[in-house]
C-alpha cells in the first residue's frame, strides 16, 4: 500500500473528518464527509459558494483531522488547498454522491473540488507522531 493509500484508507475509516481553515484571523473547522483518491491525490469538494471555499481562495493553508477511536490513532493532513478544475472530478463527485449530485444540479450550485499540495501526513496517537509522509504534486 502506499503513503498516499494509507491517508486515505485513514481518512475512510474515520468517516466524518474535519477541515480548518482561516477566516482572516480566526480558525474555522467544520466537519466532512466526501473525499476520494484519484491518480494518487485526495480530493475534497465543497460549494464555491460556501464560506470555506472563499477562505481557502484567500488563504490556502488548511487542515483536515480525522479521528480514529478504535486505534487511538488520529490523523493530522495539512499544507496547501489547490483548486481543481477538471470537471471529469466533479461529475465523479457526484457519481459518488448522487443525491448531492441532485441538490448542486437543481439550485445551479458549483462543486469546488481541491486536493492538498506541499502537504504533510502525520499519523499520531494521543502523546507522539508514529508516521509522517511528505506529498508534493
Amino acid at each position: 500500500m502506499s503513503d498516499i493509500q494509507k491517508v486515505n484508507e485513514f481518512i475512510t475509516e474515520a468517516g466524518v473528518f474535519f477541515l480548518a481553515s482561516v477566516d482572516g484571523d480566526q480558525a474555522k473547522c467544520r466537519p466532512l464527509g466526501f473525499h476520494m483518491l484519484v491518480d494518487d491525490k485526495i480530493y475534497f469538494g465543497v460549494g464555491t459558494f460556501k464560506e470555506v471555499w472563499k477562505q481557502m481562495q484567500e488563504n490556502p493553508k488548511i487542515e483536515i483531522v480525522a479521528l480514529n477511536p478504535e486505534k487511538d490513532k488520529f490523523l493530522r493532513y495539512y499544507g496547501i488547498a489547490t483548486a481543481d478544475d477538471n470537471p471529469e472530478l466533479v461529475e465523479k463527485t457526484f457519481e459518488l454522491m448522487p443525491e448531492i449530485g441532485e441538490v448542486y444540479k437543481e439550485n445551479g450550485w458549483e462543486m469546488g473540488i481541491f486536493y492538498i499540495d506541499d502537504a504533510t501526513a502525520e499519523f499520531r496517537n494521543l502523546f507522539a507522531v508514529e508516521e509522517t509522509y511528505k506529498f508534493k504534486y
